[in-house]
Formats: structure tokens, C-alpha cells, sequence
């Protein structure tokens, strides 16, 4: 779609919208005079006025760009008038209202805190934003629980991550920086070599900042790819280079049922590791192979009983609605069956596309808008009624319907990692190929350093590092 902005250079706000709201079309800047279709965006006199025109016909959406306070208070309130005014003109024009109305970041709980803190309710975040009550109470009370997060946090705390890029093969859907073992199976070593070169550097370095960890997460990949001896060696090396007495919450994506072995589990209990994942997305076989997995719903029964044998393990179990091939229905079944393995947090993700995933490539195999909307609404209310609460929420770009994805959790059993990461309320931490640590200064602001992305990369950055 053809842009023109006008008395402003918000091209991130107005491009966000517009992905928001025609998600098939993409930003183009013409030069010179405003002609044909598009969107004119003008900001000027405390005022945004948008003038989109589809098919020859114009529509008009304003907002105004009031704020009290600094710089910084201006230009965020300029923004939101540009993009409240483009959606206001694309809603007119017949554009069907998203369910977040005219939010587009993926961190609603941030600016649903400001609310909070200002004495604001979930009613008034609903009607500056146009967004549906049910999610409006939705993002508050996740935010209430990030807040209380927050205050429980000491100066010093920080949580860790630690990427292992492997899996036994990549699924369908995936996006992230993760390698089947089929194909780079013979870099595992020399990754976990660097690595825990990573891992000493940072230990001392966090050490000497007079930081302490307060979450520890391996994720990946899926870190159970590991063998029990490797995993032995990496949660060793960690014990040797942190200081973890501290520790509230160590988490380990075991996420992938063919992983997972009473041997690597027993690993995992001597080292204090007390939530694990094991990441079923649905309970149909004929999804699983959709999706590339190489294991049965049965699988997953099987794994799942393996690790309530081994311990006292808090069991975290992903879902993941809009998958090719599932349906409302199928979608109701899987969410049964897991509702019978009581797990003690629940994590339902919307699919989202992203261009690195094989399913960029066949959108005609996937669930309309419509079902997934019955699915997400299926599982909160489901998850409600079986008495898990929502304790962390995210959107993502290219979202199916642009729904979100929301961590549940029995009482007293949401995951601290996921929170402080989420909603930036501390650095974290990050090693690992494809690692982003995030360093939050005292006044909310974010400072991000990103390793290399692929496993072979990252072992010859270490290795000009000395590690």
C-alpha cells in the first residue's frame, strides 16, 4: 500500500498498523504528489488526520496527539495519534475490527501497567484502544501478575538463558534458530565446547557486576536433544560459573517427548531443576505428522508419565492453535486431553508465520481466522473453568487472526522466567547460539546484544573470543 506521510517520518508506527490491518499488503513511500489508492498520513497542531483511499473512494479517520510531560511523552503520544488515525480511516472504510483494536506492539501488559500505576482500569485501557473487553480483562490480569512479580524482585537479580540449538528434526511451523540433528548432528560437540567458554566469560563477568540469578532457563532447539552425559556437563558447568543459591526458578525445555529418557531426567532433578516442558502443540496424530514431528500422541502420554515418575517436576505443556489440518473440534479434543494430564501450566500460542518456517509456503493448509478464534476462546475458557490463571501475555507479528499467545497457570505456579523476560522487569542474561541478552536499565529502558545465529557461526565467534 502506497504511504504518504505528512509533518512526520513515523514510518515504524504507520507500517505496524498497516500490517495490522491488511496484513497481504506491504509499505510503499511513492515520491512526489499524493495520487491514486493508499493512505495519507498528516500530523500537525496536536492533530493526526488520515485519508485512505481504497478503490477511489476516501475515508477520514482523526486523533488527537495529547500528552503531558517531556519529549519523550510527545513523540509517544504522536505515534499513537498517527496510528489511531489510520486505523479510525481503515475501520470506516469497512475494515473488520481486530480483536486488539488498534494496539500492534506484542507487549500490551507494558502499557496496561502504566494504566494500573496511574489508577486506570482495564475499562478505560478498552475504550482508548478500541480492544475487546475480554481481552482488555485478559492483558490486566496478566499485567497484575508481571507488577507482582516486580515488587518481589531484589536489586542484583537477573534471570539466565541458555540456547541449544538442536532438535531431532525442525517442525513445520518453526521460525527459531534450531538445527535437526540429522543434518548438524556432528556440531553438538564443539557447540557445547564453546559454549560453555560462554558460560565461564559470563559467570565471572556477571559475578564481578554483583548480580545473582533469580531464573534459569535452557531452551532451544530442545536442550533434551543432549544426551544425559551432556547435560550432566552443561548444568556443571553452570553450577561452577554462577552463583545460584539464590535461585527461584530453573527451567528446562524438554520439549519434544522423543527427547526425553528417565536417565536425562534424573540429570536434571540432581541439578535442581524444578519446571520442565513437554511441548505436545496438539494431541492428533494426524497433526503431529503434519507438522513434521516424527512421535504419537502416545508419545506424549509416554513421556509425560516418565517425568511425574521422576520427581517433583512443575510440568509446563505448549499448545498451539491454527495448525495445518486441525479444526475446532480437534483443537476441543487436544485441549481435553491435556486438561486430564493436569499440568501445572498450560501455554496456548496463536501459529504465527514467519518467513524462515516451511509453512510460509503452504498457507491454503491452515484453519481460517474464524477457527482459530474458537479455539483461542475454547482454551481460555476451558482453562478458566479448570481453575488455571493467566500469568503472561504476548502477541507476535503475521499472528492467524491476530489473536495472542497466554501462559495459564494453577495458582502459585506461573513461571518467573517467562514474566521477567517477557514484560524486560530485569536483565536477562543470554549464551548460546542465537542468545539476545537484554540489559534494563533503572528507568525501563532496554539495551539488547544478540549472538551469532547459527551453530557454526557461534563456535567461530568463541573461538576468536578465546573461549
Amino acid at each position: 500500500m502506497d504511504l504518504y506521510l505528512i509533518g512526520h517520518n513515523y514510518k515504524y508506527a504507520a507500517e505496524q498498523m498497516l500490517l495490522s490491518l491488511f496484513p497481504d499488503q506491504r509499505p510503499v513511500y511513492p515520491a512526489g504528489e499524493v495520487t491514486g489508492d493508499g493512505a495519507r498520513i498528516a500530523l500537525a497542531d496536536g492533530e493526526a488526520v488520515c485519508t485512505l483511499v481504497r478503490e477511489g473512494v476516501a475515508y477520514t479517520g482523526r486523533a488527537p496527539a495529547d500528552y503531558t510531560g517531556g519529549e519523550r511523552e510527545r513523540v509517544r503520544a504522536e505515534q499513537r495519534a498517527v496510528k489511531l488515525s489510520f486505523y479510525r480511516a481503515a475501520l470506516s472504510s469497512g475494515v473488520p475490527k481486530p480483536v486488539w483494536g488498534a494496539l500492534t506492539g506484542v507487549k500490551p501488559g507494558k502499557l496496561m501497567a502504566r494504566y494500573l500505576t496511574q489508577g486506570r482500569t482495564a475499562a478505560d485501557f478498552a475504550r482508548d484502544f478500541d480492544v475487546d473487553p475480554d481481552r482488555a480483562a485478559l492483558c490486566q490480569a496478566t499485567t497484575r501478575a508481571a507488577l507482582a512479580v516486580k515488587a518481589s524482585l531484589a536489586a542484583g537479580d537477573i534471570g539466565l538463558y541458555v540456547g541449544i540449538p538442536f532438535c531431532p528434526t525442525r517442525c513445520a511451523y518453526c521460525s527459531f534458530i534450531s538445527s535437526s540433528l540429522g543434518t548438524s548432528g556432528k556440531l553438538v560437540e564443539p557447540y557445547l565446547q564453546a559454549l560453555f567458554g560462554e558460560i565461564r566469560r559470563t559467570g565471572e563477568q556477571v559475578c564481578r557486576a554483583g548480580q545473582r540469578p533469580a531464573a534459569l532457563y535452557l531452551g532451544g532447539g530442545t536442550p533434551t536433544t543432549l544426551t544425559a552425559a551432556q547435560l550432566e556437563a552443561l548444568c556443571t558447568a553452570l553450577e561452577e560459573s554462577f552463583d545460584l543459591a539464590a535461585l527461584r526458578e530453573y527451567t528446562v525445555e524438554a520439549g519434544r517427548p522423543d527427547t526425553i529418557t528417565a536417565e536425562k531426567l534424573a540429570v536434571l532433578k540432581k541439578h535442581g531443576v524444578g519446571r520442565v516442558s513437554v511441548n505436545p502443540q496438539t494431541m492428533s496424530d494426524a497433526v503431529l505428522a503434519a507438522i513434521g514431528r516424527k512421535h504419537t500422541a502416545q508419545d506424549i502420554l509416554d513421556a509425560l508419565a516418565l517425568v511425574r515418575a521422576a520427581g517433583d517436576f512443575a510440568v509446563n505443556m505448549d499448545l498451539i492453535a491454527g495448525l495445518p489440518e486441525d479444526t475446532p473440534e480437534g483443537f476441543a479434543d487436544t485441549l481435553e486431553k491435556v486438561l486430564a494430564l493436569a499440568p501445572e501450566n498450560v501455554t496456548v500460542h496463536t501459529l504465527a508465520i514467519k518467513n524462515g518456517s516451511y509453512l510460509a509456503q503452504r498457507p491454503e493448509a491452515l484453519p481460517g481466522a474464524e477457527d482459530v478464534g474458537r479455539m483461542v476462546s475454547l482454551a481460555s475458557r476451558r482453562l478458566a473453568g479448570a481453575g488455571y490463571e493467566p500469568y503472561y501475555l504476548y502477541r507476535q507479528k503475521y499472528m492467524s487472526g491476530g489473536f495472542e499467545n497466554v501462559g495459564w497457570a494453577r495458582p502459585g505456579t506461573g513461571s518467573l522466567y517467562n514474566i521477567v523476560m517477557m514484560e524486560e522487569l530485569c536483565s536477562v542474561v543470554a549464551m548460546g547460539a542465537g542468545a539476545s541478552t537484554k540489559f534494563t536499565g533503572p528507568d525501563g529502558s532496554v539495551r539488547r546484544r544478540s549472538n551469532p545465529k547459527y551453530p557454526k557461526e557461534y563456535i567461530e565467534r568463541m573461538s576468536e573470543y578465546g573461549v
